[in-house]
């Protein structure tokens, strides 16, 4: 192993399928209610306020960092924040989600759509990025992300949070050319928007496509794939491609592109790497909501988490002749 990849921080090289001395642990969603000092910042600003001042975003991210010494920082902000300077109004609203005062809905509302550079859109993230890395410890990294084309798609679409995704599938299937409009100028404003990231700092990207498990195998691989599989491969660092109620989209995501898929709280760990296969990793899946339950069910469930990834590793390397 060279120099530089041993100075590079736990979760590039696990990423990068490198012999780690442990297995790397952080949390999709650090920020946010558990911490009392996040609640007091939240008192008085907004989340994309707080997104919109480097040094207070940086806090942010750095708080669930300091508490439990985690091996990576997720950047605080949300998957709408890059619309903003694509022209697009775009509201939060408390215990509903993001909002679209002007939904998408034909090819003349996707040509209205503008694709910015970061550096011009979104500068006081990419400030936040730089700091956060100057503050961590080399070994922990830095992780920046973005939405995954489809689900930012669907609240554009939509208008708000869906579960059916009706307006969504009517465009893919109805005005296939509105559609594929759209994901050209999301996939390039997201690829623009992670490079920004890299130059500022970040260490690893990671590709949120949190609702394209609404869709068939077949859908993804026509409408979603080709974008998501550009977005991830418009960085030079390792990148996470995560989705939920994905287990029919594994291979599919896998094809896609990333070096770990996110595999959610319903696959089986073991199981779902098997499905993405060796040559990458897999990133779980632990479900946030076992840590309502008593110590000892949280550390069972921890344990089963690293078990399987123990057995599944374990069963790879004994299949290699000596």
């Amino acid at each position: 192993m060279d120099t530089a990849s041993e100075a590079a921080p736990l979760l590039v090289r696990a990423a990068r399928l490198e012999p780690t001395e442990r297995t790397p642990v952080w949390f999709m969603r650090q920020a946010g209610r558990s911490l009392p000092e996040y609640r007091e910042i939240r008192k008085t600003h907004s989340l994309f306020e707080v997104c919109r001042e480097p040094e207070l975003c940086a806090e942010v991210t750095l708080q669930p960092v300091r508490r439990h010494d985690v091996d990576a920082a997720v950047m605080f902000a949300d998957i709408m924040l890059p619309l903003l300077g694509m022209g697009v109004n775009v509201e939060l609203v408390e215990n509903v989600g993001p909002v679209i005062e002007q939904p998408i809905r034909s090819l003349a509302d996707v040509e209205k759509l503008t694709v910015p550079e970061p550096e011009d859109s979104v500068p006081f993230i990419l400030e936040a990025v730089s700091i956060v890395r100057r503050e961590l410890r080399p070994d922990q990294a830095v992780i920046g992300f973005c939405g995954g084309p489809f689900t930012v798609a669907g609240y554009l679409i939509e208008g708000k949070p869906s579960r059916e995704f009706l307006n969504v599938k009517r465009m893919m299937y109805a005005e296939p050319l509105a559609w594929h409009a759209l994901m050209e100028k999301l996939t390039d404003a997201f690829s623009r928007y992670v490079r920004g990231k890299v130059r500022a700092g970040a260490d690893v990207i990671q590709l949120f496509d949190s609702w394209v498990g609404a869709l068939s195998p077949q859908d993804y691989e026509e409408f979603v794939q080709p974008y998501s599989a550009r977005i991830l491969a418009a960085v030079d660092c390792p990148t996470i491609h995560f989705g939920t109620g994905t287990a029919t989209l594994l291979e599919s995501m896998r094809d896609a592109g990333g070096d770990v898929i996110g595999l959610d709280w319903r696959i089986p760990l073991d199981w779902g790497w098997q499905q993405v296969g060796d040559d990458r990793g897999v990133q779980g899946n632990l479900d946030g909501a076992v840590l309502f339950g008593p110590w000892e069910r949280i550390e069972a469930a921890t344990l089963d988490v690293l078990g399987r990834l123990r057995a599944f590793v374990h069963e790879q390397t004994s299949r290699v002749p000596a």
